[in-house]
């Protein structure tokens, strides 16, 4: 009982800072927040295309539609989100993406990179409802990594049409690269110009999960935060996260010992609104640190 005490405390002071909105505390420690703004627009731009499938099959035939469907320069793929159907008994009947090579297989025992039964799961969830969702590792063609996915199901018929969607996840190496910018940004244009641009969410430095913030060495107070500019003037040294480690005590004695570094620690993930275990890199420049972090799943 202490414990949970302790970590709404901790919740709730994170929480008054952006780290994690006040109203999702509860779900936090249950681990059902709701998705965060960038997986929300990749959720809906999915099931628009399913929408869109759904209807089509309903108007023109399992046949004319199936055809379509297996169209990878058609209207049914675009991009990241692509369309692909299973028959009940699991049989892939089509696809417009990357799982193309898989039609006409039978795909019920395939399992994703870590081993999860997918598509086992998706055939058993389609039997119990009419629509849904499962999520699993999948290969991203976009940059040929691995990557979580989420897909939306619906039946129509003897078909499950399904559309998915990769949650951005931003790397230890894209962290870096954007910090190198930001810091060379303050170097040419300025402080005060900089900060603007890195609390401007059209600036070039707020990017799915990845945003520069800034705060001062002396008063600990935010000069910029591309996730919650509101932040900016507060003062947030005495803030810990949610397993009690005082993050940016920790990172302002690393800025002025050795200039840079990495620190860990547990945030909220703007992208899916998760708290996750955050490594943020950190570059004394002058009065100031500028921090990038990149997220991993606990």
């Amino acid at each position: 009982m202490n414990m949970n005490r302790d970590k709404l405390l901790a919740l709730s002071i994170a929480a008054a800072l952006g780290a994690l909105p006040l109203a999702h505390v509860g779900q936090a420690l249950a681990q059902q927040e709701p998705m965060g703004s960038v997986e929300r627009s990749h959720s809906s731009q999915a099931k628009a295309l399913l929408d869109s499938a759904a209807l089509y099959i309903q108007a023109n035939g399992a046949e004319q539609a199936l055809a379509v469907f297996n169209d990878r320069n058609g209207q049914f793929a675009k991009g990241q989100y692509y369309i692909f159907v299973l028959a009940d008994d699991g049989t892939m009947r089509a696809s417009a993406g990357a799982s193309a090579g898989l039609v006409g297989l039978n795909v019920s025992d395939l399992r994703d990179a870590s081993g999860k039964p997918f598509m086992r799961q998706l055939l058993d969830a389609a039997k119990a409802e009419e629509s849904g969702t499962v999520d699993y590792q999948w290969l991203n063609p976009a940059d040929n990594n691995l990557e979580s996915k989420v897909s939306h199901f619906r039946k129509v018929g003897d078909n499950i049409l399904a559309v998915g969607y990769y949650i951005p996840r931003a790397s230890a190496e894209q962290a870096r690269a954007m910090l190198d910018k930001a810091v060379a940004l303050v170097k040419e244009v300025g402080a005060d110009k900089a900060f603007r641009t890195f609390n401007d969410p059209q600036g070039g430095f707020v990017v799915n999960d990845e945003y520069v913030f800034v705060i001062g060495l002396d008063d600990g107070k935010y000069r910029a935060s591309g996730a919650s500019p509101n932040l900016v003037g507060r003062d947030v040294r005495e803030v810990s996260d949610a397993a009690g480690t005082p993050l940016f005590k920790e990172m302002i004695a690393l800025a002025k010992e050795k200039g840079s570094g990495t620190v860990e620690y547990v945030w909220r993930n703007p992208a899916t609104n998760a708290v996750e275990q955050k490594h943020t890199l950190i570059q004394r420049v002058d009065d100031v640190l500028l921090g990038v972090g990149y997220y991993s799943k606990q």
